[in-house]
């Protein structure tokens, strides 16, 4: 049987709701297309048109926001394995910007065919409202994040979830080496700092044994402490979800 590149996309969804055979079918007939983008380069702007949603193969992605006046708020990073725009895919117009971190590398399915089956096949509906959800309670925990910790705290969880994450889609399950692929500006950006104040409290955490840094990654020393330091409690990320029961 030939290879379906749809196949990590319906794998995705298979991850959050148990399908049948029939969902599976109807969802690897879908029209799709494979996209790389550059860094900097725009998935989607605020206020177009969404017309596609798409899974993220491999790099690294942003959500974010911007002020009338052009400040930047990252709401959100996307690792390989991450649905891009779910989010959008009832909406008639994007509310906030999808942009590429590093050159990343996606699978498009139209919007119209995805509704489609989501439309006729109850799970396919039950996955994306969960994928959704859960997106939704890491958006919450970092509103609390830059809303009520302070900077050192800030940091400390943004880096606890960033290896977390990377450790579930790396399968490696003690991941502590965590390759940034942001500026100090971005990491800013993401949890509410000036990039001075971001690479004060990297020092600080360095100083205090709970991370060391090279060029091109961090390490987390003391994960315990790093963890309490961060007020850090991975539940809101959802790792144990169930699979539903299926839908015949």
């Amino acid at each position: 049987m030939d290879y379906n590149p749809l196949r990590p996309f319906v794998e995705k969804l298979a991850s959050r709701v148990e399908l049948t055979p029939a969902d599976t079918e109807a969802l690897l007939k879908m029209r799709f297309s494979t996209r790389e983008m550059r860094p900097g380069s725009y998935f989607i702007r605020e206020r177009q048109r969404p017309t596609a949603s798409s899974l993220l193969i491999a790099g690294v992605a942003m959500r974010s926001k911007l002020t009338s006046e052009g400040a930047r708020q990252i709401v959100g990073l996307h690792l390989p394995g991450d649905s891009l725009d779910l989010q959008q895919l009832y909406l008639d117009e994007a509310d906030h910007n999808i942009q590429a971190l590093t050159t990343i590398t996606l699978i498009e399915v139209a919007r119209g065919d995805l509704q489609s089956v989501a439309d006729k096949h109850p799970n396919v509906l039950k996955a994306i409202t969960i994928d959704n959800v859960i997106e939704a309670s890491i958006e919450r925990e970092w509103l609390l994040n830059v809303g009520r910790r302070i900077g050192r705290a800030r940091l400390a969880h943004f880096l606890c979830e960033f290896a977390v994450r990377l450790a579930i889609k790396s399968h490696v399950p003690d991941q502590t080496a965590i390759a940034l692929p942001l500026t100090q500006e971005q990491i800013g950006d993401a949890v509410a700092l000036t990039p001075v104040h971001v690479n004060r409290m990297l020092k600080e955490l360095e100083a205090e044994g709970l991370i060391t840094r090279t060029k091109n990654s961090i390490v987390i020393v003391e994960w315990k402490a790093m963890a309490s330091a961060a007020d850090f409690n991975p539940s809101y990320l959802h790792l144990n979800q169930k699979k539903q029961r299926v839908t015949a």
